[in-house]
């Protein structure tokens, strides 16, 4: 009897809920931190990275209207799916960042509890950043937050998946709609979450995941009219993130720039500072009292 061949896994781009290869057919070759072969990554090009951005913008006008609740539910249900499939993230943290199984079982365990986490503060977040604000007059003045919109996310180099969730969740948690660039040097943890979300509750086009050249995607994105903000968390050369800033400022994108990126904890405590990262505060004015004749009350 012959040697049974193994079926490899092919790993494609999670755009729009679908499950594409690059429009320009390259992909390049991803090695565990020891430089054996693991497998064959879409070399995503400037017009995937466009079409990332349609499904991103299609998608959130329909995510940012649904309840926080709902939002908290789904995301909820992303964290079942990744508990369920925790084995294949094992290995492929593992060999991504060159760590034993169990502290590779360890990091993805404080990945899915960050994801919950998240989950947790989807209808918590209003509370924390908006409300009635005292003003001297008959005058209600009430403060809420919305989303910012699209948000390209650079996903960190050297933190595959714990730091992958921790960019990702907190804006999606607040109603934005993400395109995602995964680390490049250790997409496959990224790819594979795709699979997770497009199982999962999660709308086609609030996540989309590309992988490649960090330098090549990046500055169509940062210049891209219909990207609303921008976080270099996964940009280590001060270089292209300056450029990417500047080209950012075209469009007054806000962009988030962690400082030094190469030397964030991502096991620390998140705080809040990502969930408000891509907030607008919308202030709402209101008369009260009796006005006019009429003596209605507003």
């Amino acid at each position: 009897m012959s040697e049974r061949l193994t079926v490899l896994k092919t790993y494609k781009l999670y755009v729009g809920g679908k499950f594409p290869r690059s429009e320009s057919g390259r992909v390049y070759e991803v090695t565990d931190s020891k430089g054996k072969w693991l497998a064959n990554a879409p070399l995503s090009s400037r017009k995937d990275a466009r079409d990332a951005v349609v499904a991103a913008r299609k998608a959130q006008g329909g995510w940012a209207g649904k309840t926080a609740y709902l939002r908290g539910q789904i995301l909820y249900r992303v964290a079942e799916m990744l508990e369920g499939r925790k084995d294949q993230f094992v290995r492929e943290v593992a060999d991504a960042e060159g760590l034993s199984k169990s502290k590779a079982a360890a990091v993805v365990d404080a990945a899915i509890d960050r994801w919950v986490w998240y989950a947790g503060w989807t209808d918590k977040i209003a509370q924390i950043v908006g409300g009635g604000n005292p003003v001297a007059g008959p005058f209600f003045n009430l403060s809420s937050p919305e989303p910012t919109g699209v948000v390209t996310v650079v996903a960190p180099q050297k933190s595959s998946f714990l730091g992958l969730v921790s960019v990702i969740a907190p804006v999606i948690a607040t109603g934005n709609t993400a395109v995602v660039i995964a680390s490049e040097d250790s997409p496959l943890p990224a790819l594979s979450l795709g699979e997770v979300l497009a199982t999962s509750d999660l709308p086609g086009g609030v996540v989309n995941i590309l992988s490649g050249r960090t330098a090549e995607i990046t500055p169509s994105l940062a210049a891209h009219q219909d990207v609303n903000a921008i976080d270099l968390a996964g940009v280590e050369d001060d270089v292209l993130a300056k450029e990417l800033e500047v080209a950012a400022a075209d469009n007054l994108k806000r962009v988030v720039r962690p400082q030094p990126v190469d030397s964030i904890d991502w096991s620390a405590d998140p705080g809040t500072h990502r969930l408000t990262a891509f907030l607008e505060t919308k202030t709402v004015w209101h008369p009260t009292g009796s006005l006019g004749a009429s003596g209605s009350s507003y």
